[in-house]
């Protein structure tokens, strides 16, 4: 430690393509910031996705790699995949030439494969950090040259070797865990009765299709269950003229709409149970919170993590679950049926607060820090 603290601290942090990554990431790399205000940290993404944005507002430099997912379906166009798999790598060890950093990062997603790859072939430390409870492929492929891997789920053995893992849950967006306000004080901030128990429909950040066509299905029974319930609703900015324009026809005066939500933590102090997919990054926010919900997996992921991330939960009664192609069908009469009982909103709330994981960034870091030669 005497040596880290007589020079600046450089960290390579790489991954992206969902907000499921970028978050822990950028958790990460405060907390880094936090301990060692003079660190220098470079992230490292992909060409087009979100972290190309969400990184440099939060304060930090990012550079672009080329690289992109494999087509399982259209094999033909993992030609040009390929070239630009190798003109990563080749930028990849550029950047390593130029930053020269003393530990890396990879927090999944194929951004994180070529930068990851390169940084082990030149013998910088590195560390992983798994966010969901069945591995993805590109840190399985990189767990075998990693000093450690850090996971949010217990039995992760069989994806990484044993020796190497450390169980620190998921960082969380800091913002979401220091709301002061009470529930009624955030209802009224939406425009929302106080008393009303409260369902917030997320989709993740992008938005859900399926979980907006099925609260567009529900408006007409959410606007006759007026008197016992009030829904707020991020549809994500793809979706967003079609839900608004699906809620002005339906009439419903208990039902607020937008594309994005920017102050969450209101929205979560709000919420009374939260409809929302079953990414890695939403899981522990609510388990951090204590929120009851209901989970929607995406089936559009890989290896259907999606689905055995909401059945971690579901199996423990810390959630609900309705698979995405009963969605349609079920979604807003299980909301209705949940939110009648408060018992079950209870049990709900207990058991998933009961598997929360805290303080995960700086348990990472610490493990990060003791990497530094």
């Amino acid at each position: 430690m005497e040596q880290q603290q007589n020079k600046a601290l450089r960290v390579l942090v790489s991954g992206g393509g969902t907000g499921g990554h970028i978050f822990p990431a950028i958790s990460i790399a405060n907390e880094v910031k936090r301990r060692r205000p003079d660190a220098d940290i470079l992230f490292v993404g992909a060409l087009g996705r979100m972290e190309m944005e969400r990184v440099p507002a939060a304060g930090y430099d990012i550079k672009g790699l080329p690289v992109r997912g494999f087509d399982r379906k259209r094999l033909w166009r993992n030609i040009a995949v390929l070239r630009d798999l190798r003109r990563s790598m080749k930028m990849a060890r550029e950047i390593l030439r130029d930053f020269k950093p003393d530990v890396a990062v990879g927090v999944g997603g194929y951004a994180s494969g070529p930068m990851l790859k390169e940084a082990q072939k030149a013998g910088v430390p590195t560390l992983l950090q798994e966010q969901n409870s069945y591995a993805g492929v590109t840190n399985k492929l990189l767990a075998k040259g990693a000093q450690a891997i850090c996971v949010a789920y217990e039995g992760m053995e069989r994806f990484f070797p044993a020796d190497k893992i450390l169980l620190t849950g998921n960082p969380v967006r800091a913002s979401l865990l220091h709301c002061e306000a009470t529930p009624q004080e955030a209802r009224k901030a939406f425009g929302l009765e106080p008393e009303r128990p409260t369902v917030l429909v997320i989709g993740g950040s992008l938005g859900a299709r399926t979980i907006n066509e099925s609260i567009i299905g529900g408006l007409d029974t959410f606007k006759q269950r007026e008197n016992d319930v009030q829904v707020i609703w991020q549809t994500g900015k793809f979706y967003d003229s079609q839900c608004r324009e699906a809620l002005q026809a339906s009439g419903a005066k208990n039902v607020v709409q937008m594309p994005f939500i920017s102050n969450m933590d209101m929205a979560y102090r709000a919420a009374t149970l939260v409809i929302s997919r079953a990414g890695a990054s939403s899981i522990s926010e609510l388990q951090l919170l204590g929120k009851a919900s209901i989970l929607v997996p995406s089936p559009n992921v890989a290896e259907d993590h999606q689905t055995k991330n909401a059945l971690a939960l579901a199996n423990r009664q810390a959630a609900l679950m309705v698979p995405d192609a009963e969605a349609g069908e079920r979604l807003v009469a299980t909301t209705l049926d949940t939110i009648a009982h408060p018992d079950e909103i209870a049990l709900l709330e207990t058991n998933v607060a009961a598997m929360a994981l805290r303080d995960s960034a700086e348990h990472i870091v610490d493990r990060l820090f003791d990497l530094i030669p």
